[in-house]
């Protein structure tokens, strides 16, 4: 039998009262956690009302975060899904596991997180996109991979919505787990990301049409053309896809409130259902051996700069949401933030640790838990090396490389020889570029070296 954290304590009081000793569900320090992560598409750092968004509601990932913590400076390597996704499983930057795009990785799937917990006794499961090279079910216990898109439609004729099946598929994963197994469900939900092929682009499950309708989606302070025309002039060509799909979607003020209204729609859908899995392991009296995580495989612009979609190194395309709730977290850390900078090659390493298996000589990541276990204040990395291909040719989506940190930015254009300098202490929405100004010569100059050796470390070979 089950019983709901909220009635252990009394029940544990009950049994000590009759000289019964009833063991805790909380974890201990040497036993392997089960894993929930639950990875969303195509949302940045700041959707979520916890972060401060005035519009959007995430109820339950709110309740997470007072649970867990949240990093504030979570990152993505690369903003683009399906190399992002290979990242995840691999714990690499693109340049090692060598997913340029869509297809496969080169990356053994003997080193990857999910095989790698199989083989150590874990039932494993994937729910949702895949969507990086050829989909593997077979190195999953459990695999119900969605086929894209937002609906579905069903043999007998009806239709289901994505976010929905996620939800189904993620249950019966858990309802039918082996009990004597610890468990790893990847739950990588596809509601969020747009229908690029279909004009209205994100299409909500009909009852959530009511959110949102009285509200106004504030602008964002940087939408205009000002801005887009302070950006670098390649990517103000016509043929340029992030300037293209904000015709798609915000060129009007109209359209931009009809759009950002369905995109928080979705959200919140995926909101809901992560609710319904926090609630199912409960009942089920395993959350408080469970370590939940929720990000995302990119970030998104909502008309910064003058562009949709992600792939660019700016803020709003590469930080990326990260929440834990770790059943060994230090009481003090229980609801607080951290602004350490955590990436998404990062996941991979953390919960091989968690489930006390070391991950291999190949994974570039860090365990980002001892950032929350420790007592002390760790040492932790203050840059990190960014990298994105060029999608299609040069002028749809050009390469990019940068150097970040939580007060500069380095970016690097290799196809057109040009550069980009930020200030983001002082100029968090990277206003102002200061790579021409002569007091800032010496700081581009030494971010640009600082980036070509941390690029030279990403890219050396496993040792």
């Amino acid at each position: 039998m089950m019983f709901s954290r909220d009635y252990r304590w009394l029940l544990g009081l009950t049994f000590a009262m009759t000289g019964i000793v009833l063991l805790s569900n909380s974890c201990r320090a040497d036993e392997p956690l089960n894993i929930v992560l639950l990875y969303a598409d195509d949302w940045r750092h700041d959707t979520l009302g916890c972060a401060g968004n005035p519009v959007v509601k995430t109820p339950s990932l709110d309740q997470l975060a007072k649970e867990g913590v949240r990093f504030t400076h979570n990152n993505v390597t690369t903003s683009i899904c399906g190399v992002s996704r290979a990242t995840l499983l691999t714990g690499q930057w693109m340049s090692r596991h060598g997913n340029y795009g869509f297809a496969d990785f080169k990356t053994p799937w003997a080193e990857t997180y999910p095989v790698l917990m199989r083989e150590n006794g874990y039932y494993t499961g994937l729910v949702g996109k895949w969507f990086t090279g050829k989909a593997k079910p077979e190195v999953f216990d459990y695999a119900r991979i969605g086929s894209g898109g937002h609906w579905r439609k069903l043999p007998d004729g009806s239709k289901i919505h994505m976010t929905q099946q996620d939800e189904q598929n993620a249950l019966e994963f858990l309802r039918t787990r082996p009990q004597d197994k610890p468990f790893c469900l990847s739950l990588t939900f596809s509601g969020v990301h747009a229908v690029d092929n279909d004009p209205l682009q994100y299409l909500p499950q009909p009852e959530s049409m009511s959110l949102y309708t009285d509200v106004v989606v504030p602008t964002p302070k940087t939408a205009g053309d000002e801005f887009f025309n302070r950006l670098p002039p390649f990517i103000a060509n016509r043929q340029n896809e992030g300037r293209n799909r904000w015709h798609w979607r915000f060129d009007t003020p109209e359209r931009y409130q009809q759009y950002m209204k369905n995109y928080y729609r979705l959200v919140t859908e995926v909101d809901t259902v992560v609710g319904r899995v926090i609630q199912e392991l409960e009942q089920q009296g395993v959350l408080d051996r469970t370590l939940v995580i929720f990000s995302t495989d990119n970030g998104y612009f909502h008309g910064e700069h003058g562009l949709a979609d992600k792939w660019y190194p700016y803020e709003e395309s590469i930080r990326v949401p990260l929440i834990v709730r770790d059943p060994r977290m230090l009481k003090k850390n229980v609801g607080t933030t951290n602004d350490a900078l955590t990436l998404n090659v990062d996941l991979a390493p953390t919960m091989l640790a968690a489930a006390k298996i070391p991950a291999p000589k190949g994974m570039q990541g860090k365990d980002f838990s001892k950032l929350y276990l420790s007592e002390s204040v760790p040492e932790w990395r203050q840059e990190f090396y960014y990298e994105h291909p060029t999608i299609r040719d040069k002028n749809f989506i050009p390469s990019s490389e940068a150097i970040v940190s939580k007060e500069w930015k380095y970016i690097h254009w290799p196809e057109f020889e040009t550069e980009e300098l930020y200030h983001l202490k002082v100029d968090p929405f990277e206003e102002h570029n200061l790579v021409s100004d002569d007091k800032y010569q010496e700081v581009r100059a030494n971010l640009k070296q600082r980036m070509i050796e941390a690029r030279t470390v990403v890219q050396a070979p496993v040792e």
